[in-house]
């Protein structure tokens, strides 16, 4: 398959702040190259603890971020408590990326919306590279949603801090066309984040299902391969940068295809949290070892 181009940093009509902050996390940090390894900490919150049961020690924070400083993540993803509480022992080793709203899952997902939890002055405060938004895209409440997402953008701006918005397909009227795991629904999301002004945008990687029959035309004939299904989705997020979400944990074998095939398609990293977290601190590691390997092949000079 042919690699597709990712967006040049110096076309993204970046503030010098949020350019500066964000080729650290590309080129400072991490794998390097212009590529992302992000890891998130923020399923205490949106899942509850129970994603901690298969592995014990990844209760602890401090186990999040030692995996992140010593696998020389790109930056870890959290909520304010876990930045106020623990950050402070490892600033400097490991980029922040401060999320700024979150909800549980507790409630019903038919009206989806995350109030904020922390403020872009916050992150500004603890030294953040970034701030991460979800908006729930198709949702009944996206309407508060959208303008709740304006006042971050405005202050992210003001502040010169890059945004990555977390967008996902909700609510029952996606539900209803093809499903939020859809190319229909997943396509939407990445332009909505592009057009609402997102620096980077995180999506799931579409999935293929009889569901997909329930899509609205064209989408509902297309019938593109899963590669080609993404590529699209990067297309449609234009010069927004791609971060591939990871899911829940899999195989080494579909773990490492999945990166390399959405860096193909034009990605600009991948998100993994419970796919390294949930394992043992070695074989996480070793896996992280490989995964620098695979992005090693992608990086590009700055520009």
């Amino acid at each position: 398959m042919t690699k597709y181009p990712r967006p040049a940093l110096n076309r993204l009509g970046l503030s010098p702040g949020k350019k500066t902050r964000l080729k650290r996390l590309l080129y400072g940090h991490g794998p390097g190259g212009g590529t992302l390894l992000v890891l998130p900490i923020d399923q205490g919150l949106e899942h509850g603890p129970v994603d901690f049961f298969a592995n014990p020690a990844s209760l602890d924070p401090v186990y999040q971020y030692e995996l992140a400083r010593d696998g020389k993540f790109s930056a870890i993803a959290l909520h304010i408590g876990l930045a106020e509480k623990y950050f402070h022992e490892f600033a400097g080793d490991v980029p922040l990326i401060l999320k700024l709203n979150g909800k549980t899952a507790i409630p019903s997902d038919a009206q989806a919306f995350s109030p904020l939890t922390g403020t872009v002055e916050d992150a500004v405060r603890l030294g953040a590279d970034a701030v991460g938004y979800t908006v729930y895209v198709g949702s009944p409440a996206q309407d508060r949603d959208f303008l709740q997402l304006l006042e971050v953008r405005r202050a992210a701006e003001r502040f010169g801090m890059p945004l990555i918005v977390w967008a996902y397909p909700r609510g029952e009227a996606i539900a209803k066309k093809g499903g939020r795991e859809g190319l229909y629904a997943v396509d939407y999301a990445a332009r909505v984040a592009l057009e609402l002004g997102a620096d980077i945008v995180k999506l799931n990687y579409p999935t293929t299902s009889e569901k997909d029959a329930e899509s609205p035309a064209p989408y509902n004939s297309l019938h593109l391969s899963p590669d080609a299904a993404f590529r699209k989705v990067v297309e449609s997020a234009g010069r927004a940068l791609v971060l591939v979400s990871g899911g829940e944990k899999v195989g080494d074998e579909d773990l490492l295809k999945k990166v390399r095939s959405s860096m193909d398609a034009g990605a600009t990293g991948i998100i993994f949290g419970r796919n390294l977290w949930q394992r043992p601190r070695e074989e996480a590691l070793r896996l992280t070892r490989e995964l620098h390997g695979i992005f090693r092949e992608y990086a590009q000079p700055p520009g």
